[in-house]
């Protein structure tokens, strides 16, 4: 019996600690594949142009798409580029610079970060914020997570309001 590794065309084995395709970490690994593939056709789209859907089909083409939420990605892309002037004057307020001089990845991440908290409150924006600072700890610049961050959290307080008066590390009395 050989000890070597699987070949390509064989479906990868689950992670160390993974578990089954229905359980919330699993569906959690989907969505954050599916951001991945959106801050990829995000910053496709920031530096070359190109429609949604040319960027959808191609980005459908990487490897580790399959164990993306595809629906998500898709979602995320039309909605970040059809919404992005948009998205952009809602963060603007809350930037120390202008949109233009961010990094083309920082950029991305904060678009796909407001577009989830205006168009997607089922999701909690704690984890909208958390998967961005994820995103920025593996694409972006060295102390860009916590630039996210910041900005992010002050978007919530706009966007999120009511959610944010309800969370309950936001109600304690200071110490």
């Amino acid at each position: 019996m050989s000890t070597e590794a699987a070949p390509p065309s064989k479906p990868e084995q689950a992670p160390k600690g993974a578990t089954g395709p229905q359980s919330p970490k699993s569906y959690k690994n989907r969505r954050r594949l599916s951001r991945e593939l959106a801050l990829q056709g995000i910053y496709q789209w920031q530096i070359a142009g190109g429609s949604a859907r040319d960027i959808d089909a191609q980005l459908q083409q990487v490897n580790f798409y399959g164990r993306a939420d595809g629906s998500y990605f898709t979602d995320l892309l039309q909605g970040v580029l059809q919404h992005a002037p948009d998205l952009q004057t809602q963060l603007q307020s809350h930037l120390d610079r202008p949109m233009a001089e961010l990094s083309p990845v920082e950029c991305a991440i904060l678009l796909i970060g407001a577009y989830e908290m205006a168009y997607h409150p089922e999701i909690p924006y704690r984890a909208i914020i958390n998967e961005a600072i994820e995103l920025a700890k593996s694409y972006g610049g060295t102390d860009g997570h916590k630039y996210i961050n910041g900005v992010l959290d002050k978007l919530a307080a706009r966007l999120r309001a009511t959610e944010l008066q309800q969370s309950p590390s936001r109600n304690r009395a200071p110490d």
